[in-house]
This record gives structure tokens, sequence and C-alpha cells, in this order.
């Protein structure tokens, strides 16, 4: 199986480039969806992350109270470092799992927003990269996270930069105008994708593509 990963920065409308995808017919592994999973109430995961950060970073019901939990890992690189140590591999494992069970023949594209942080991007034959502004990741932050600027500001500053993501890009979606322009390319995309996800008749992946 050719390996694909989708990442970009927070708020650059990964999940929307995503669904997109699904719709062409990509089975989608989301690393986002599986984090909230692995730290679900009952879980090992989120046992850990109590012993790590304490009780305080629970709701009332003994969920995983994620505003503040992010309040702490946002202000401190090592409590960040922390949570990321025990969230990490269980996402992977679970992500792994669901890569090995999609039939034969399909186009698998896991979601990854922290893949150049990681180092994750090593491991995949094809990376997508979702792209926008950093202003507009700003902006999007402070009116859907109810943010204030220097909070927006800090969650974008603790991921990698633009151009480390664009670095490691076979393909970049500009995901920064409408949603029309988006989906005509991820369109545009799908082909590539399919293309790229056929083995040769040696066995191999077909030559790897970039993007202009």
């Amino acid at each position: 199986m050719v390996r694909i990963a989708l990442t970009g920065g927070i708020a650059s409308g990964k999940s929307f480039v995503a669904e997109e995808l699904a719709r062409l017919g990509a089975v989608i592994v989301d690393s986002d969806v599986l984090a909230r999973e692995v730290v679900a109430p009952g879980t090992e995961g989120l046992r850990r992350v109590v012993e790590r950060f304490g009780r305080g970073i629970l709701t009332p019901d003994g969920a995983l109270d994620r505003p503040a939990l992010g309040e702490i890992v946002f202000a401190d690189d090592d409590a960040r470092a922390d949570l990321n140590a025990i969230v990490h591999p269980l996402v992977r494992e679970r992500a792994l799992a669901l890569e090995a069970a999609a039939p034969a023949g399909a186009v698998v594209v896991q979601v990854v927003p922290l893949l150049v942080e990681t180092g994750l991007h090593r491991g995949f034959d094809r990376v997508v990269v979702v792209d926008v502004p950093t202003e507009t990741q700003v902006s999007r932050l402070i009116h859907r996270n109810d943010l204030t600027t220097e909070q927006a500001r800090a969650r974008v500053r603790a991921q990698a930069s633009r151009e480390d993501r664009r670095a490691v890009a076979d393909w970049v979606i500009d995901n920064s105008g409408d949603q029309a322009s988006t989906v005509r390319q991820v369109e545009a995309l799908w082909p590539q994708l399919v293309t790229a996800s056929v083995p040769s008749q040696g066995g191999q992946a077909q030559t790897r593509l970039r993007s202009p």
C-alpha cells in the first residue's frame, strides 16, 4: 500500500479537504478523531493524561476538558511534549490498524496534523499539505475557538512553519479562498492520488509525483 498523508497547520481546513477526498472515494484515517478516541472516558490514554496533569483537566462528568488542557500545553513546551508522548503512540497504533484493514486497492489518506513536527512524514510515500496564510489561521482560531489573539498565535507558533510543511509536500492545496476553489483543487488532485496508489508491474508504487 502506498502511504499518503494529509497535513496542514491548525485551522487550515484539513477536515474539509479530507471530507472532499472521502466524497471522491478515499478511505480517511483521521488522527484528530483518533486522538479523541484514545483519551475518551475509561481509556488507558485518559488515565495517563490525568496522572500527568491532574484531575483539573477533567470536566465534572469525567471527560477530558480540552480547553483546560490546552491552556496548559500551549503555554509550556515540556508539558506539550509530555502530552504528545502519551497520545501519539496510541494514535499511531490505531491508525496503522485502520490502514491495514482498508480494502485492497483503496486510496487511504491519513490525516496527521503534526506530521512534520513528529517526523512522521518520513514514513509516508506521498504528502498533501493544506496551506493558508498565518493570519488566516489566527483569524479562524479567534472566531472558531473563541480565543484571544495571543492565544491563537500561541497555537500557531506551537506548530511547524508553513515553509517546513511545504518543504515536504508532494501537493499543496491552497485553502485561503472560497470552498469552491478548494473543491476544484481537490478534484484535480484526486486522479493523481489514484495514479500514485497503483503499483507498477514490478510491484512498487509509480514514480513519485510532485505538484508544480
